[in-house]
């Protein structure tokens, strides 16, 4: 069984590998993070479950430092202040818990990453709705078929497979990809 699960995990990999579309659709993300962090705009992340985790690590790892020292990049994963969190979707819904955030610290050129492996996840799509609102750029991680995100984000990166847990560890992959590559080129070591 862990063969068969690293085997899968493997093969999701080697379709994105093989897929240029969809490495030229990564190579353009990169780019929209690379040029929004250059024009001192922020980078939002938001999730779910497993892609609130994966949110947030991926947003540490800009935030943070990737491969080495570097000067701090500004992203932040939505879901962390947990009263916040909470008050809103007590108060509200939960479904409003991003849209209201984002109406609150979003500004045009900012870029707002959503990983959501249906594309379905209600209060993900009013993210969505509330970025494009505020002139926000979207990007939107999500699983084989992108759901209903795949008509409102700016950039889809779909991965190839219906199965969560690959589709979560090809988001990381996927977003490790872009951290390196944003972190080299805006701080090239010499």
């Amino acid at each position: 069984m862990i063969k068969e699960t690293l085997k899968e995990s493997i093969s999701v990999k080697k379709k994105i590998f093989d897929n240029e579309d969809l490495i030229a659709k990564i190579e353009k993300a990169t780019k929209m993070i690379e040029a929004a962090l250059r024009a001192d705009k922020k980078i939002l992340f938001c999730g779910n479950g497993g892609s609130a985790a994966d949110a947030q690590h991926l947003a540490a790892e800009l935030s943070g430092r990737f491969n080495y020292d570097r000067d701090p990049l500004y992203a932040e994963a939505l879901h962390v202040n947990t009263s916040y969190l909470t008050a809103v979707a007590n108060d509200y819904s939960y479904d409003d818990i991003y849209s209201r955030l984002i109406k609150g610290i979003g500004h045009s050129g900012d870029v707002l990453v959503c990983l959501s492996t249906s594309g379905n996840s209600q209060n993900i799509i009013k993210a969505i709705n509330q970025a494009k609102k505020m002139q926000m750029l979207t990007i939107g991680f999500t699983g084989q078929t992108g759901g209903n995100m795949s008509e409102l984000v700016d950039l889809l990166i779909n991965i190839p497979s219906k199965e969560t847990p690959r589709i979560q560890e090809a988001h990381i992959t996927v977003g490790h990809a872009i951290c390196e590559v944003v972190e080299s080129r805006i701080f090239p070591r010499s």
